[in-house]
Formats: C-alpha cells, structure tokens, sequence
C-alpha cells in the first residue's frame, strides 16, 4: 500500500505529523526522498509535489493520497473517493476583482478574462453558473494580472484575504472552500482490482484503506479532548455525575487496595476514603472544559484527579 503525500511546502510537515500520530512511523525520516517505509511493512510512503498526488493516485503509482481539495478538483481525476477531511491547510478559492473596478458580482464577468492557477476549476465555476470569460492561465502573481491589464479578474486561493487587500483586489465570490483530503481510489476502497476482480489481495487493500483512515480519524477525534480520572466516594458518585460533561455516561470502576486503602490501577494514586466506599470514575471531556469541570468535581467531592492528554480517540 502506498500513500502519496506532500514532498514540501506548508502541507508536508502537518501531514508528517499526522502520519506518526496515527502510528504509521516513518523509518529513517522523511529528507529528501522519494520513498520511505513505515514500521508498518504494508504500507510506504511516496513523496510528490502536491498538484501532482491526484494523478499518482488515480494512475496507480499509489493507492492512497494526501493533498489539498483543491488540488484533487484541479486535477479532475475521474474514480477518487473522498475519505476524511484531515482538519488542515485550509483555505478558499475565490474569485476577486479590482475594489475601484466594475465587477462587483459573479454576472459581470461575462465577456471578460479571468486569470487563475486553477484552470480548471475556473472553467467549470464559470461553465456551471452559465458564465461566458476567457480563461488566462498563469503561474504565479495572479494577483498582479488585473493591473498589468491581462485581466479582469481573478480566481485564486486566499486564506485571510490580506494579499487580495494589499493588491486592492475585493472577494466577489467563493470558488471553492478548501482542506486537505485523505482520498483514494474508488477500485481499492470497494476492493476490486483495475479490471473489477475481487481476491484477497484486493480484499486486504480495502481493509488496509480502511485501517489507515479509522486511524488517522482517531488522532482528530482525539485533538482538544483530555481524559479525566478521579477517585470519588459511592455515595458521592450522582453528585460527581452531574458536574462531567464528557462523551456519554463515565466509566465506573470499583477499586480496593490491601488493607482498605483505595487504589486505581489506571492512574496509581489512593485517596483517604478507602475500600469498597471508593469508586474510580474515568471520563472524556472537552479541554476548554477541564478547568471549570475540575472545581466543580472536587466540590462534589472527587479527590486524586488525575488529567491527561489523548492521543487517539476510536469512537
């Protein structure tokens, strides 16, 4: 199983990260390669300018790829399947125009030019809203073209809007919004070959996409929540159940050590109210919520609160 990702630029290192936070640890770091194994022997991963993944993917270089929204609808592949929203490199693709200019909606575009990296997507943008432009690919500076006078306006990406207000340009509309994608294609996520046979092989591929994206959605489920453990008294417990606002119900446990003293394997601390009047309560909550949770679990009378980070969360 090969996994296209990003070879440089300000989507590699998050993708690194979240590969070794899913626990596909890479052998020998990630510098200046064109391959590297991962501790899992079924899995390698391939590194490729970020425009070019959809295709290594859809061509079958790779099974599984990483790169942006964009990039995957810029290149149009047919047989990619969107697996997860990885949560970063977000951005919008926008169409925008001269502040002092006449355009000041997606209608008066027609007739005129529109300069993009993106051509793509800028041709069906326009074709899907019945819009008739030219189309003028560039390679960079696109936000120059309407004052060089090479354009009218321009479709391109912007993620706080600062370089469009520095070069006088006004967002008249969104394109497209856009993150990165784990995605891959359609014959290996329904475990079918290229010609449509189904055998193990092929069968295993499906599974191994599947392990790949459950873990990689764990480390998401996981950012921001923290994991609480805490001894409480059982005559206490609804009391301390009414301050935990985690995911569903908390596990209770109980927990006795020798001679009477309370002892929770889990977090290794033990509490003056001792034996079998001691429960452990583990629960998940909301990290902005730790602080203000804490006060009011020892107000309703939890003691040796233990708080820690998570790093997967299988839900």
């Amino acid at each position: 199983m090969r996994i296209a990702v990003p070879n440089k630029g300000r989507l590699h290192e998050p993708t690194i990260e979240l590969l070794e936070r899913a626990g596909l640890h890479l052998r020998d770091g990630a510098d200046r390669k064109l391959y590297a194994d991962t501790v899992d022997p079924d899995v390698t991963v391939l590194f490729a300018r970020a425009a070019d993944i959809p295709e290594y993917v859809a061509d079958g270089a790779a099974e599984v790829g990483i790169t942006g929204k964009d990039q995957i609808a810029e290149a149009d592949e047919d047989g990619l399947v969107d697996l997860l929203d990885l949560g970063y490199g977000e951005c919008r693709l926008v169409l925008a125009a001269p502040e002092d200019g006449e355009i000041e909606a997606l209608e008066d575009v027609e007739g005129g030019k529109v300069a993009t990296e993106f051509p793509t997507i800028t041709r069906n943008y326009l074709e899907d809203a019945g819009i008739d432009a030219k189309v003028v690919e560039v390679t960079g500076a696109t936000e120059l073209t309407p004052h060089a006078g090479m354009a009218d306006a321009i479709v391109d990406i912007t993620s706080t809007g600062t370089t469009l207000q520095v070069n006088r340009l006004a967002i008249v509309d969104e394109v497209l919004a856009s993150s990165v994608r784990l995605f891959a294609r359609d014959d290996v996520v329904e475990g079918r070959g290229g010609g449509g046979e189904v055998d193990a092989d092929t069968d295993a591929a499906a599974e191994k996409v599947e392990q790949i994206r459950t873990a990689m959605e764990s480390v998401l489920a996981a950012e921001g929540k923290r994991y609480l453990m805490m001894n409480v008294p059982r005559e206490r417990l609804a009391d301390v159940r009414d301050q935990i606002p985690g995911m569903g119900g908390p596990t209770v446990m109980d927990v006795a050590g020798e001679d009477g003293a309370t002892a929770s394997a889990e977090t290794g601390t033990t509490g003056e109210a001792a034996g079998e009047d001691t429960v452990a309560v583990h629960v998940v909550v909301d990290e902005r919520e730790v602080f203000e949770t804490i006060t009011n679990l020892k107000a309703a009378g939890a003691s040796d609160i233990l708080v820690t980070e998570i790093e997967r969360l299988v839900e």
